[in-house]
């Protein structure tokens, strides 16, 4: 066959295949044989193998799966996909409804698009011209993970949009799952080869989408459902943009569904408020038949109009809630009680249960959080307890059955010493929580003081997992901190699954994490309840590290955000000798910039201080209180004669109303925006 006859053909091929996915995966109306289907696919690819040009980013044999990645990048997301907040009764939904109508001040009949929350991943795809050129998690809203070549290998998804009736770029929003079937094969598979199965659906498809070998994810089977659009933009020569999209939010769907992308079909149009608890009700029903798992219902308001009115807050649109199904419930027996060692040296009891299956996972643990938890459930070994996965999520021992109580049930004895260094104990005043005194001596700290100081948010130690770090100190080749820069290519090239390669690169970030910033290595030490906002005020105020190691409880007061405790914290932290001489070794290892203050000119806003309350929509609370504080401002948390501005957002309570009183200014977040645009 000639070039041009197989240019032909292909585009023919790609029209007929594009057409059965559509049929078989969106309107459910396969029209072939599956032999029809796998007979045009293999000429697809004969001819694509034959004449390599001819095989385009959006063939329909891309679902197959390409070349194994190395990592993910990351995707800035153009508008934030935002999460949910949820309602767990009739009540909670009645009030979700009010305040929607109240916002909206008008007693006009709101219509609701009535969704099955799907428990799978959620991702973003970005077509251009309406091909698929991008698909990216969730991440933290703001920047996800770029998982186009695993999204490429989900049949369901089109590669290229049908028709041509479409936004030039169109990114669309939508859960990839794994349908129930997908999942009993592929933990049958995985048991006949004597392999650990995946515990529920959306565990095994958050495991299949972060496979860098995009062939394992093709054999998956996965699935997606559009629910809704993030981001459509359209040449100025062109008019086709935002008017092409309908007013309603149902319809968008529908729109969507027309261009080959698959929706729900348990999607459903409510004309009021009161036609939500029987679509939940019906939902809740049909939970065990449907082919996909669920863990609730999704209601949002139908007019577009009316969306944006209602806006968003911090992280959740006021237009959309989740009516979560109530928390699945088992009964079984607490067979003892375990001690763990976090990273503070924080004790917490964790009850370990006779294995009982519940809210779609085998739960055989739970925590018991501290003694007044223990005290108020009246708790004891051997008893029969009520598990609950809230949220079918987190395990929580919700209740004693007093009335199978026997007589071989014990008291919980909390220990007096570490039970991993046998250190002694302490329980400081006004807090639950007992503490080993062991410090980064004790191995359980010694283990997440280390995973804490090379994490993403402190030093960010490339090559450095926290599988690495506990077999690094299992192995006693680290003890502390400082001891991660004493290693060699020689000691961990020799260890479990690390090459020359793997320990090659190591070394190569933790040479790179030698220098780093006053801050980061503030909030690398771990000092209790010192974060990152907290490290970065303390390295602002003081300038240099050593004025803050020798700071008293009162002089660290005067710094924004630092109460008395976190203050008897940090003093406490650099009395103990271990911890000072750790970081005795990293000052002589690491290197840091000490900080310059700024001119007056630099700080038009110091000598005032603000003091931020509610919720602000615009930009996040620590934004706010980074942008003041750069500008000289001081950040208070309370309310004083000594305040001169607060800044008051949505849902603003007390602090406002002591404001009026004092005659504090006060500040819109609008107010706030202006004022800092000001000085940039």
């Amino acid at each position: 066959m000639s070039s041009t006859a197989n240019t032909i053909r292909v585009k023919e091929l790609h029209q007929q295949i594009n057409q059965l996915n559509h049929q078989y995966y969106v309107l459910d109306e396969p029209s072939v044989p599956d032999a029809e289907y796998d007979r045009l696919m293999r000429e697809l690819i004969s001819i694509e193998i034959a004449d390599p040009e001819l095989k385009l980013l959006d063939s329909p044999s891309q679902k197959v799966g390409g070349q194994a990645l190395k990592s993910f990048t990351q995707v800035t997301h153009q508008v934030p996909m935002l999460s949910l907040d949820n309602v767990f009764s009739a009540d909670e939904w009645q009030a979700f409804a009010k305040r929607v109508q109240d916002r909206l001040l008008s007693k006009e009949t709101i219509k609701y698009c009535a969704e099955p929350k799907l428990d799978g991943l959620a991702v973003s795809l970005r077509y251009e011209n309406g091909v698929l050129v991008q698909a990216a998690t969730r991440g933290d809203g703001a920047i996800g993970e770029n998982i186009t070549e695993n999204v490429r290998t989900i049949k369901s998804i089109p590669l290229k949009l049908l028709g041509d009736n479409y936004p030039e770029i169109l990114e669309v929003r939508g859960e990839v799952f794994m349908p129930k079937a997908s999942f009993n094969t592929l933990n049958a598979h995985a048991l006949k080869k004597g392999e650990k199965g995946f515990a529920n659906p959306r565990n095994a498809a958050a495991g299949s989408l972060r496979q860098l070998d995009s062939k394992i994810a093709a054999k998956r089977n996965l699935a997606f459902y559009v629910y809704g659009i993030g981001y459509v933009e359209q040449a100025s020569s062109q008019t086709l943009g935002e008017e092409w999209l309908d007013n309603s939010h149902y319809h968008r769907l529908c729109q969507l569904k027309s261009l080959g992308l698959p929706m729900c079909p348990e999607v459903k149009l409510l004309d009021d408020s009161t036609q939500v608890d029987s679509f939940y009700q019906y939902i809740m029903q049909e939970r065990d038949n449907l082919s996909y798992e669920i863990d609730g219902t999704v209601f949002k308001v139908d007019d577009i109009a009316l969306q944006q009115k209602l806006g968003f807050v911090a992280r959740a649109p006021r237009w959309a809630t989740a009516y979560k199904f109530p928390a699945q419930e088992e009964t079984t027996q607490l067979l003892d009680v375990d001690f763990q060692v976090g990273r503070t040296g924080a004790i917490t009891p964790v009850a370990r249960l006779n294995p009982i299956f519940v809210g779609g996972v085998t739960v055989s643990n739970a925590t018991l959080h501290n003694q007044d938890e223990i005290d108020r459930l009246g708790i004891k070994i051997n008893d029969f307890v009520t598990i609950r996965r809230a949220g079918d999520v987190i395990p929580q021992i919700v209740s004693v059955q007093l009335q199978k109580r026997t007589e071989n049930c014990r008291d919980i004895l909390f220990p007096t010493s570490c039970p991993v260094c046998d250190s002694t104990v302490v329980k400081a005043e006004g807090e639950a929580i007992l503490r080993c005194t062991g410090g980064l001596y004790c191995g359980a700290q010694r283990k997440e003081a280390i995973k804490h100081f090379s994490s993403r948010k402190a030093l960010d130690v490339d090559g450095l997992g926290d599988k690495l770090v506990e077999q690094l100190v299992d192995e006693n080749l680290i003890k502390t901190p400082a001891d991660l820069f004493k290693l060699t290519e020689l000691d961990v090239s020799t260890m479990d699954r690390m090459g020359k390669k793997s320990a090659d690169n190591l070394i190569a970030g933790l040479a790179k994490a030698k220098t780093t910033t006053l801050p980061k290595f503030i909030y690398a030490l771990g000092i209790r309840e010192v974060g990152e906002t907290t490290a970065a005020n303390l390295a602002n105020y003081f300038l240099n590290f050593s004025a803050i190691k020798v700071a008293n409880e009162e002089l660290l007061q005067e710094v924004p955000d630092v109460g008395a405790i976190v203050a008897k914290n940090i003093t406490q932290f650099f009395q103990q000798d271990h911890n000072i001489e750790v970081v005795t070794e990293l000052e002589a290892i690491m290197s840091w910039p000490d900080i310059v203050m700024k001119s007056e000119d630099e700080q038009p806003l110091k000598d005032q201080t603000f003091v931020l309350t509610g919720t602000l929509t615009q930009m996040g609370r620590n934004e706010a209180k980074a942008e003041l504080q750069a500008l000289g401002a001081k950040v208070s948390g309370s309310i004083s004669v000594k305040t001169h501005f607060l800044v008051a957002g949505e849902k603003a309570g007390s602090k406002l109303t002591k404001a009026q009183d004092l005659g504090v200014e006060i500040l819109t977040e609008d107010d706030l925006i202006t004022l800092l645009e000001k000085y940039k």
